[in-house]
């Protein structure tokens, strides 16, 4: 019975990759035809555009199909849909080429990292430690991944070469831009749930859950004009966001961020703006503002401009943390803004310090 399954599965996968080498092969004659037309000195007919291709997986295909699927996407792009069940990634899923989709049926669809596969779950973009192409329009939703974390030896995915700097995340997004994830849960990754990183711009999050992985439920660096909304972040033992390295002209909104290390850490982050957040029961601070620091002759000195300027939270709410709801170091400079926000029960208050100058409060 069980070898008749896996055939079974095996030339439903192959109808699968049929479909797009049929698509690849019409392409190749309509080019051949447009030459002629070109060529005879007759105007070609305005052909539509094909609709993006559509491969329907089965039911328990491998994580290394699911990729050879993905690689089979015509230039044009399409889309890879996976059917409810747990499927076992061995090796990471490498969106790194434009128009790529990969979807889903909602959480009963579960990407679950192998034991000791210590790698990333899914990457966005070239999985490369310094990507040169940005890559663009791709799209993750409706998952569930589970980075079996109490089962991977370490944070980084290699030890040397490309891929020594790429941490073991559920999601690791890399010079992307113009690209969406939505309606994706990342929990029990061995470093972060969902990583930004080097350049993403005009990424959207929506809908997006993480609990449980080793350090933050959303980190993101070097992001640019991005939104990410509808967050539920709860029990990571480091921040439920994580923000630093350049992350500016971003919003965030409607997120809840329960029972965190700390509920937001920020630095090197500016003009970016927080709506309708809540914080409860972080075991430290609600928001922790600060800004790198260098060891100089005379002990340790701030790096020039990498505080957090010009940010602005709209409606906040810190609720029952374990130190102050909102802490800014000496050196954080004006214009960041708190509107409408509720400091409710929080061991050591509302603002720390208490300066004037810290933020502006209305």
């Amino acid at each position: 019975m069980g070898t008749a399954i896996a055939y079974k599965r095996i030339a439903l996968m192959k109808m699968s990759l049929h479909q797009i080498r049929g698509l690849k092969a019409a392409k190749n004659t309509l080019w051949v035809c447009l030459v002629f037309f070109s060529t005879a000195g007759v105007v070609a007919p305005q052909i539509p555009a094909p609709k993006p291709l559509i491969v329907t997986l089965s039911p328990g295909v491998t994580g290394a199909e699911i990729q050879q699927a993905l690689d089979l996407l015509p230039e044009s792009g399409g889309k890879v849909v996976l059917p409810p069940g747990t499927f076992e990634v061995r090796q990471p899923i490498v969106l790194q080429r434009n128009h790529q989709a990969l979807r889903g049926s909602g959480d009963a669809t579960v990407l679950r990292l192998a034991d000791g596969a210590n790698c990333p779950v899914i990457i966005l973009g070239e999985p490369v430690n310094n990507p040169l192409s940005t890559v663009k329009d791709l799209r993750i939703s409706d998952l569930f991944i589970d980075g079996n974390r109490y089962h991977q030896q370490r944070e980084l995915w290699r030890f040397l070469g490309e891929g020594s700097e790429i941490r073991n995340n559920g999601i690791t997004v890399q010079n992307v831009s113009d690209s969406l994830v939505e309606r994706v849960t990342c929990a029990r990754c061995r470093s972060g749930g969902l990583v930004t990183t080097r350049d993403v711009r005009r990424l959207t999050v929506r809908d997006y859950t993480a609990f449980e992985n080793e350090f933050d439920g959303l980190a993101c660096y070097q992001t640019t004009d991005c939104q990410f909304t509808g967050l539920y972040l709860h029990n990571n033992p480091g921040a439920g966001i994580s923000l630093d390295l350049a992350f500016n002209h971003n919003v965030i909104s409607n997120a809840v961020l329960i029972a965190n290390d700390l509920g937001i850490f920020m630095r090197e982050s500016c003009d970016n703006q927080f709506h309708n957040i809540s914080i409860r029961d972080s075991h430290h601070y609600g928001i922790f503002i600060t800004h790198a620091e260098k060891q100089t002759p005379y002990g340790w000195q701030p790096v020039p401009w990498t505080e957090c300027v010009h940010n602005s939270f709209i409606n906040l709410t810190a609720i029952n943390c374990g130190s102050a709801a909102f802490w800014g170091d000496n050196n954080i400079r004006t214009n960041n803004v708190i509107i409408g926000a509720q400091f409710h029960d929080n061991v050591q208050g509302g603002l720390s310090p208490a300066r004037p100058d810290l933020v502006t409060v209305r």
